[in-house]
């Protein structure tokens, strides 16, 4: 995870928490968090990153909608994560 920007990262915590979200549902939790509209033009290319790497899977729900699902190494990645995380934070 250590190669992922800190959005690509908060993308993968996002879709793990989703059954199957498609890109718009991403995109309207991703701006809760953020506070601020997020364009396609930073959405998409990012999610496409994560699905190069394999931590993402995308699938077609119809013509014109994907969905997002966390693969088994993205699961894995956000577990490395947060038990390296606990070695710093502790409440």
């Amino acid at each position: 995870m250590d190669d992922l920007t800190g959005f690509q990262r908060d993308l993968l915590y996002v879709i793990a928490s989703a059954d199957q979200p498609s890109g718009q549902d991403v995109k309207e939790e991703i701006e809760e968090y953020y506070t601020t509209e997020i364009n396609h033009g930073r959405l998409y290319p990012n999610l496409d990153t994560v699905v190069n790497k394999e931590l993402v899977e995308k699938g077609e729900l119809d013509r014109r909608t994907n969905y997002y699902a966390i693969t088994d190494t993205g699961q894995r990645l956000i577990q490395e994560r947060r038990e390296w995380e606990s070695q710093y934070i502790d409440f």
